[in-house]
């Protein structure tokens, strides 16, 4: 392996350790936590209004200070952001069936992936079906939408 590439990976792992320590530290890796926010009319818990502010008041002073300033990521790739900001209906029908999944399960891709290492057959089965999902999708998008 190239420096660049040993570089990416020990950034993707440190990423990642950090991501799901964090994830189970605040306890959002837990479905109910989840289920719990969803439910706006009933007994609803703000535990993961306050993750997602905490890791926003960490991020945005980060992004305005350094990374928005640089042309490039830590490891010299240029910056690629999506510039696109229309709503059109593939954006809609996706996120109506992201919702739905996430809402059905009260589990999120990110802390569906911290939990495999717990070796939960249902976390197992979920990521499996997820990227299932993604794979069609991307199959949808490329060969049937195209008809």
């Amino acid at each position: 392996m190239p420096n660049a590439k040993i570089m990416g990976v020990i950034v993707a792992f440190i990423s990642g350790l950090m991501f799901g320590s964090g994830m189970v530290i605040s306890g959002m890796a837990d479905p109910s936590y989840v289920i719990a926010f969803l439910n706006v009319t009933g007994a609803w818990d703000p535990r993961l209004l306050f993750v997602m502010g905490g890791a926003l008041l960490v991020f945005i002073p980060f992004y305005h200070l350094l990374i928005k300033k640089r042309k490039t990521a830590i490891l010299g790739k240029e910056y690629a952001l999506q510039r696109a900001n229309t709503i059109d209906p593939s954006l809609i029908v996706g996120a109506v069936i992201f919702g739905l999944g996430w809402g059905v399960a009260g589990i999120c891709p990110g802390p569906a992936i911290t939990n495999l290492a717990g070796g939960s057959a249902i976390f197992v089965v979920f990521v499996l079906s997820m990227l299932v999902g993604i794979w069609f999708a991307h199959y949808y998008t490329r060969h049937i939408r195209r008809l």
